[in-house]
């Protein structure tokens, strides 16, 4: 998808190449789409980028595939989605600090602000209370070798730090922001692109 006259992808390697947070950004692509991603860096200048990987069949194979790409001496390792292209340098920072208070890792959340109901087909079978709900963005900063002993070694799931919690880790919440909006519809990339 095309963000303003650029992939949708240009906007968040713009932003991580920004951060002070940030020294190296791995780019998992879907495949063929590998030189695309590598032309789009360099045509924006984003020069933190030294990798471009092929994505695989789940989320969990994608994440495992970028993971090997980070140098073993790095501490911290954050997954982002592209497809939350307006990514506040504050939520960086905030997700990583909290590694430092003795977390395994850290996620951006909002707070849920509807009804949530578990159903079985068209039938409610309970009301969730919602003050213990939150709905988590990327990014997601997790401490580097307890990240990469639970990639390796956990099941497929649709979220990273649900692969840190089947292992055990700590996770903490950190204050996300609206910005962070996933683009999975027409609708969301015009509200978006409202934003920039």
């Amino acid at each position: 998808m095309r963000l303003g006259d650029l992939p949708m992808l240009a906007e968040p390697l713009r932003r991580l190449d920004e951060s002070e947070w940030i020294d190296a950004v791995v780019v998992v692509a879907p495949p063929e789409w590998e030189e695309p991603a590598i032309l789009l860096a360099e045509e924006i200048g984003a020069s933190k980028v030294t990798a471009c990987v092929t994505g695989g069949e789940t989320r969990s194979a994608s994440v495992r595939a970028g993971v090997a790409e980070v140098p073993e001496d790095a501490a911290v390792i954050l997954v982002h989605d592209a497809a939350r292209p307006l990514l506040p340098d504050e939520v960086i920072g905030r997700v990583i600090e909290a590694l430092g208070e003795g977390f395994d890792g850290a996620v951006p959340a909002l707070p849920v602000s509807d009804t949530v109901k578990r159903v079985d087909g068209d039938v409610v079978r309970e009301t969730l209370d919602r003050s213990a709900l939150v709905t988590v963005q990327t990014p997601q900063a997790f401490v580097a070798p307890v990240f990469r002993a639970c990639v390796d070694s956990t099941e497929a799931t649709t979220d990273c730090a649900a692969l840190l919690e089947q292992s055990g880790g700590r996770v903490r919440v950190v204050r996300g922001d609206e910005r962070l909006l996933k683009v999975t519809t027409r609708a969301d990339l015009e509200r978006v692109a409202a934003w920039l």
